[in-house]
């Protein structure tokens, strides 16, 4: 991308409440377009907050010299958002109705809904890019299968459709393998693979280093709300600063570009 362009995600100085808990605290963050990166850190660091700081359905507090913005603005109509930065996450797919059908998950998208309902108004193109968006992950035979008959892998992929329905700038991924099988998992990491290839951005957030796709060079590492390390994978994932973030001491192994805690 042009130096000019704006990034994809700015944050600073930013704090986030839940409650009367702080749970973001001087948060500072910086993607570009295009840019592929991984937020790792253990459960309870801060990371779905975040999540939903971007998403905007937690706002930061109001303060002096803070900021969020996403592809440069500050203030965003919601639904225009979500057709720039595709959202794929347990809470979605918890979401979406077991009755829906394929077809029906990934039109919700443009309606910023969990099923296709009466009121909808769905025109023949938006019904070809669904079926598009599904072929191109493989999973057209799913069209007219209800939510509720596919397996976790199944649902993960159709939910991925949903997010590139609109040919977003950047997909969201939040922890993407969570109550997949090992098939599933491999399966969801080469999707992420080629939309990584295919030169959509990649926003990973996760606990689980082995989610952390080859195509990601840069790793983002948060800790009680803070980001306590920045940088390139060989820098980052590193035995000892792994073992601060988690607490406990780990063991690191990497084969075919992708890493292994234990």
């Amino acid at each position: 991308m042009p130096p000019s362009s704006p990034a994809l995600l700015e944050l600073q100085n930013v704090q986030v409440m839940r409650g009367t808990k702080i749970v973001l605290d001087d948060f500072n963050l910086r993607i570009e377009s295009g840019e592929h990166v991984a937020i790792l850190g253990p459960n309870g660091c801060g990371k779905s907050t975040l999540i939903k700081t971007i998403t905007r359905e937690l706002y930061p507090l109001v303060r002096s010299g803070s900021k969020i913005a996403i592809l440069g603005e500050e203030s965003w109509n919601v639904f225009e958002l979500r057709s720039l930065l595709g959202i794929v996450s347990n809470d979605l797919m918890a979401w979406c109705t077991g009755e829906a059908v394929g077809r029906d998950v990934v039109l919700s998208g443009f309606f910023s809904s969990n099923d296709v309902y009466p009121n909808h108004l769905i025109t023949s193109e938006q019904i070809a890019k669904a079926e598009g968006a599904l072929a191109a992950l493989e999973v057209l035979h799913l069209a007219d299968r209800p939510v509720g008959e596919m397996s976790s892998g199944e649902a993960r992929r159709v939910l991925i459709a949903r997010a590139l329905v609109h040919r977003p700038r950047a997909l969201l991924f939040d922890e993407p393998s969570n109550s997949l099988d090992l098939f599933a998992r491999r399966a969801l990491r080469e999707s992420m693979s080629q939309l990584a290839s295919s030169g959509i951005g990649i926003v990973l957030v996760t606990h689980d280093l082995s989610d952390v796709i080859p195509e990601i060079e840069r790793v983002v590492l948060m800790s009680k709300g803070r980001v306590i390390g920045d940088g390139s994978k060989v820098d980052i994932l590193r035995p000892d600063r792994l073992s601060e973030v988690f607490g406990i001491e780990v063991e690191l192994a990497r084969r075919n570009g992708h890493y292994y805690l234990w």
